[in-house]
């Protein structure tokens, strides 16, 4: 399995990035990662596009990227970190990442079609399982959203 590509810049491509995550489109909404220093931070884009299926109804006539996926891209980007944080001799594909708590969320300026949405995740604290991290959300160096995220690195099910 890949998880390094030979693109300039980009640490995980969409590839890898399903290697890791269980989501599958259109709920994946991550389609890169640009920057990683495992256990600290991580940078990810997603392109934001008209194709997207929540624009046909999220608002019509004035098409707005709901805030609520917004988080959700922020918390893939942290499940990604989390991951790619493990220690040498543990699978990735062992673990999987639940969402626990969101909190201070705040959203400061809409996302578009055309936009790209850069995903900027940092530890701040870990405890064993458990990951607290902070997100930020940017489209062209501003801020379009926040908020910290609680979440668990677990085994996953064998099936």
């Amino acid at each position: 399995m890949t998880t390094e590509t030979a693109t300039p810049g980009v640490v995980l491509d969409v590839e890898a990035i399903q290697e890791i995550l269980p989501h599958r489109p259109p709920f994946l909404l991550v389609d890169r990662v640009v920057a990683l220093e495992p256990g600290v931070r991580l940078v990810a884009w997603k392109g934001v596009t008209m194709n997207e299926p929540f624009f046909a109804g999220h608002f019509p006539g004035k098409p707005v990227m709901p805030g609520v996926l917004i988080l959700e891209a922020l918390a893939q980007a942290c499940a990604l970190l989390a991951v790619k944080s493990m220690g040498p001799g543990e699978d990735v594909n062992d673990k999987i990442t639940f969402l626990m708590s969101i909190d201070g969320a705040k959203f400061r300026r809409p996302v578009v079609p055309g936009d790209r949405l850069e995903l900027s995740v940092e530890v701040v604290k870990r405890k064993g399982s458990i990951w607290r991290q902070k997100g930020t959300a940017l489209v062209d160096g501003k801020v379009v959203a926040e908020a910290e995220f609680l979440a668990m690195l677990a085994d996953r099910e064998q099936e």
